[in-house]
């Protein structure tokens, strides 16, 4: 039934920030040097005919989205064409409702067309659903900050039956034989009633995070940051590491966690994590790695809280039963996880958690939450290198979806001045103490990002709706 609260978007506007990183980071068979981070303002309007803008942010890190044999700067270019195709689409999407309702009409019906055209219009290899997702979640971000701008309060409250004509029937299928039922429940029922203000923080060691002083070369950035593992560890208070490895190199991978696992013991870090980058073909491969870390290191074995996404993220083409994997470690689902679909496919394969990502839309991260947590599986909220306003929506899902353990978050390693105008408004968000980062400043409308104390200087638009 209609809400007098109800929205819809009435116009959109785009920006590209480019951002060069301090050092490199490896995601697969590629390297990271830069990234550039679309952000778009989104202008609603309710059914009395008030209007409120919200905002949205998030890096487009093409190596994630679309890894392909294709020269960078060719999906570099499409990402931005298709963001730019976005923002007219949101800005006439006749959708009205909750953000909640709207962002999924807008992903289930004018998403995928958005992406047939694009592609068929395209001599390249055809741009992959991920890649679409992480485009459209800077509308979708922007859209629930609107909502709560709207409605002049967090919109992490609006997530209830008060607000919402649909229940999460209206998106979600148990799994067969699961007692589980949706019928009459919203978000809220899966969401912390009181959300930390604290959040432990991860800290990715990257396939090329130098790890002691007899690897520097003498080119490593003077910047007055970190370099060294153990000096991130110092300085931060830094108490889990996620550690990125090959998955095609067995070698290479168990040397690199035995080497960051001494590191992490001498330094009293208390969990670890393994990231295989969905390039490891064979669930033997990382069942013979816990195995022999369990006989010979015994300690780093217990040290790992969970296993991150070993194989290819193309889950429907690629059903590998990795039952044997979650037997030994929890294992999660990154990559894979584009929405509730795919979970309820992975839960079927033995995958017992979920990454959660708001690069993959705040509606569709919701509803994953809330599949997710029905059917018991873990949850654990993952990092695309977070900068500026990108880092505020993400650390807000991890603090109210409650996580394994805190949140991956690690735009500081790579890009720390990139976020300097945000940090003087919400330091505690921008730099890791005592092995956290701090929600503390963050509150009042939408997602609580206090823009308008935020001295950030835009550049020109890339596309405006209406102009």
């Amino acid at each position: 039934m209609p809400k007098p609260t109800d929205i819809r978007s009435i116009g959109a506007t785009l920006y590209f920030l480019p951002i060069q990183m301090r050092v490199p980071l490896k995601f697969g068979a590629e390297i990271t040097t830069s990234v550039t981070c679309a952000r778009a303002s989104l202008t609603v309007a309710d059914t009395q005919g008030r209007t409120a803008v919200g905002w949205g942010e998030t890096p487009l890190s093409v190596q994630w989205v679309w890894p392909s044999k294709l020269p960078y700067e060719s999906r570099h270019a499409a990402l931005k064409e298709f963001c730019k195709l976005l923002a007219r689409a949101w800005a006439g999407f006749e959708s009205r409702g909750h953000p909640m309702e709207v962002g999924h009409d807008f992903q289930e019906h004018a998403l995928p067309k958005l992406l047939e055209s694009f592609n068929a219009a395209k001599q390249h290899e055809p741009m992959p659903w991920l890649a679409a997702l992480v485009c459209c979640s800077v509308f979708d971000l922007a859209l629930h900050d609107a909502y709560g701008q709207l409605l002049q309060r967090p919109v992490y409250e609006t997530y209830t039956a008060e607000f919402m004509s649909r229940d999460l029937a209206a998106y979600l299928e148990p799994a067969e034989r699961a007692a589980v039922s949706f019928a009459g429940r919203h978000p809220a029922d899966f969401l912390e009633t009181k959300p930390p203000r604290q959040l432990r923080a991860w800290h990715l060691v990257g396939g090329l995070d130098l790890l002691a002083a007899e690897e520097l070369t003498g080119t490593e950035p003077n910047d007055g940051y970190p370099v060294l593992l153990p000096d991130w560890i110092e300085r931060d208070g830094l108490k889990c590491l996620k550690v990125k490895l090959r998955g095609n190199d067995a070698a290479w991978d168990y040397e690199r966690l035995v080497k960051v696992g001494a590191i992490a013991v001498a330094k009293d870090v208390e969990w670890l994590t393994a990231d295989f980058n969905c390039t490891v073909s064979d669930p033997a491969y990382v069942n013979e790695m816990l195995d022999r870390l369990r006989d010979e290191h015994s300690r780093l074995h217990g040290m790992i809280l969970y296993v991150e996404q070993p194989f290819p993220y193309e889950l429907e083409q690629h059903r590998t039963d990795v039952r044997s994997v979650s037997a030994r470690k929890p294992l999660f689902l990154d990559e894979s996880a584009h929405d509730w679909r795919h979970v309820k496919l992975g839960r079927e394969l033995g995958w017992t958690g979920v990454a959660l990502k708001t690069c993959k839309t705040q509606t569709g991260a919701l509803l994953s939450a809330c599949w997710a947590k029905a059917h018991g599986m873990t949850l654990m909220v993952q990092d695309l290198s977070n900068p500026m306003l990108a880092q505020i929506p993400h650390v807000l899902l991890a603090a109210h979806t409650g996580t394994i353990m805190g949140v991956e978050t690690n735009g500081m390693q790579f890009y720390p001045e990139a976020s300097r105008a945000e940090a003087a408004v919400h330091p505690g968000l921008y730099q890791r103490r005592q092995g956290l980062v701090d929600l503390a400043t963050l509150g009042g409308p939408g997602f609580g990002c206090r823009l308008e104390k935020i001295k950030r200087e835009l550049p020109p638009p890339a596309a405006c709706f209406p102009s």
